[in-house]
């Protein structure tokens, strides 16, 4: 049995104290829903510095609500609670889609916004116990100097598996930072990197606190799919998000992301000669937007399916995503 090291618990009472903390103690970390940090912590993956639970936050970080057209999210709601907002399942359908396809109805009450868009990437090789991972000599991500899924890789390549990041991806949303030097708002496309240890832009002080999703992406036709083992609790083998928008057959906007890949969520680029252009049938534009996808995306053995097979079926899941959000 894994149990969890020996912690301090640190418990502040705003945003301003925590990001204070944060400062002042260079190997702590957040805890919000715990639902990857604990387990992680088990593992021995982490330093056992101190944890900062955010839990006294929820009435500053937990919020749903329109701002100048915007619809902004509180980095505390919680993948149930946006699963079933009347506003997010209105205005945001994929995202309501995603959260209530993240592991189990236990994990989503606890797991927040926020900690699915920071969390930490996964890889066979990595999420196993210490007694497991010395076997074979860690990796890159911890401990080594070798990774295991990459002949030579010089880079991490665990996976992405949250599954919040395509949709918002495709809607163009920020994240809101905050940090003792004050606060900052970045784009998510920006906020991801192609480095598996750690793979966003947050900074050792900074603590996100809000996402916002502009006004122009709230009108948009999208849906979300997500390729797993088991219908429910596993991290998906793939994931992916399509936003658009169509007047009378034309396409006017488009946007395409899928995940699990590798450490950063891809964005599948060079779309724009489809817009202005009618589309014909949504299973016709499926499979164009599938044939795209599957030349750019090559999924890697960082987790434990065959990446053949995801890479392979990665096309029919686009398609169903389009029929979906064009339905």
């Amino acid at each position: 049995m894994m149990t969890l090291p020996a912690l301090e618990v640190l418990r502040p009472a705003s945003v301003e104290e925590a990001v204070k903390l944060l400062a002042s103690h260079p190997h702590a970390r957040p805890l919000a829903g715990g639902t990857d940090l604990v387990p992680n912590l088990k593992y021995g993956m982490y330093d056992a510095g101190p944890v900062i639970a955010l839990r006294g936050l929820s009435r500053e970080l937990r919020y749903v609500r329109e701002e100048q057209g915007d619809l902004r999210l509180g980095a505390l709601c919680t993948l149930d609670q946006l699963a079933k907002d009347p506003l997010v399942t209105a205005r945001l359908p994929a995202l309501a889609d995603a959260a209530a396809h993240v592991a189990g109805p236990q994990l989503r009450r606890m797991g927040t916004l926020g900690g699915n868009l920071c969390l930490d990437t996964r890889c066979v090789y990595i999420n196993q116990s210490h007694f497991w991972r010395n076997a074979l000599g860690f990796c890159l991500k911890k401990d080594g100097s070798v990774c295991h899924v990459v002949a030579q890789g010089k880079r991490c390549v665990a996976a992405a598996s949250n599954d919040t990041a395509p949709v918002l991806l495709t809607l163009d949303a920020s994240v809101r930072l905050v940090s003792p030097r004050g606060a900052r708002l970045l784009p998510l496309a920006d906020f991801y990197v192609t480095d598996g240890v750690k793979n966003t832009q947050l900074a050792p002080d900074e603590l996100l606190t809000e996402v916002r999703v502009p006004q122009r992406a709230l009108g948009m036709r999208q849906a979300f799919l997500k390729l797993r083992t088991r219908a429910a609790v596993d991290f998906p083998a793939l994931n992916l998000a399509v936003a658009l928008r169509a007047r009378e057959g034309v396409l006017e906007s488009l946007s395409l992301c899928v995940s699990a890949l590798a450490a950063k969520p891809h964005v599948v680029k060079g779309l724009d000669d489809l817009l202005g252009q009618p589309y014909g049938t949504a299973r016709a534009l499926g499979d164009e937007l599938g044939k795209r996808a599957h030349k750019q995306c090559r999924p890697l053995t960082n987790i434990n399916v065959d990446p053949e097979w995801r890479r392979e079926i990665l096309p029919v899941l686009v398609r169903r995503a389009v029929e979906r959000a064009l339905a």
